[in-house]
């Protein structure tokens, strides 16, 4: 059994939960990861939705926008407010 919640091929699935891909826990798996480097997970996230687009064809850019990088923290805000300071 897989714990790296990886997507299945032209589906974006996740293999393990077959939720959405990213499900919760890969999330939650890219986020500790990427820890201190989240321009790094934007990019990562940002080709997956890529990909997942030539495979996912009939899905709104929003709803795909919404599944890969919709749900990260919104550091740029966070870092924009504490450098006017």
């Amino acid at each position: 059994m897989s714990t790296l919640h990886r997507p299945t091929a032209r589906t974006w699935l996740c293999a393990t939960c077959w939720l959405a891909w990213p499900c919760e826990t890969r999330r939650r798996q890219l986020l500790a990861h990427y820890d201190g480097a989240p321009a790094s997970l934007a990019l990562v996230l940002s080709a997956a939705m890529v990909e997942a687009a030539a495979d996912l064809r009939g899905t709104p850019a929003g709803e795909l926008h919404d599944q890969f990088v919709g749900w990260l923290p919104r550091y740029a805000t966070i870092s924009r407010h504490a450098t006017a300071r």
